[in-house]
């Protein structure tokens, strides 16, 4: 039973062990005396203009919640077309259900015109 797990366990360590590496060496080649124009805060070209504190605007925070909205969907979408044969003419329909309910999210936020950019 436990030799069922042995390639995740080895993934684990592989993993650590690249990431460790790459800790190590970035520690040993790295160099020491940094630019200073590097150390400020911002390397954009120009100073800031306001302070990082400053609100945001909403429509930022509506887009990111959109894109993770859209994005689980399409987390839920492939095991559900993967398993259709399985699941059947219920899973077929709640998964238009689930659509339909996404769909209808969607156009309430195109409606209020939270898409639109000004």
């Amino acid at each position: 039973m436990l030799g069922n797990y042995f390639p995740i366990l080895l993934i684990i360590l592989v993993g650590f062990v690249i990431g460790l590496s790459m800790t190590g060496l970035n520690l040993l080649l790295a160099p020491r005396n940094p630019d200073p124009e590097k150390a400020l805060p911002y390397e954009c070209g120009f100073d800031a203009l306001e302070d990082a504190r400053s609100p945001f605007n909403i429509r930022y925070y509506l887009v990111a919640i959109l894109f993770i909205l859209f994005d689980l969907e399409l987390i839920f979408l492939l095991p559900w077309a993967v398993a259709l044969q399985e699941i059947g003419v219920a899973g077929f329909v709640a998964m238009l259900f689930f659509l339909a309910l996404l769909g209808l999210g969607l156009a309430y936020e195109w409606r209020r015109k939270a898409l639109e950019w000004d």
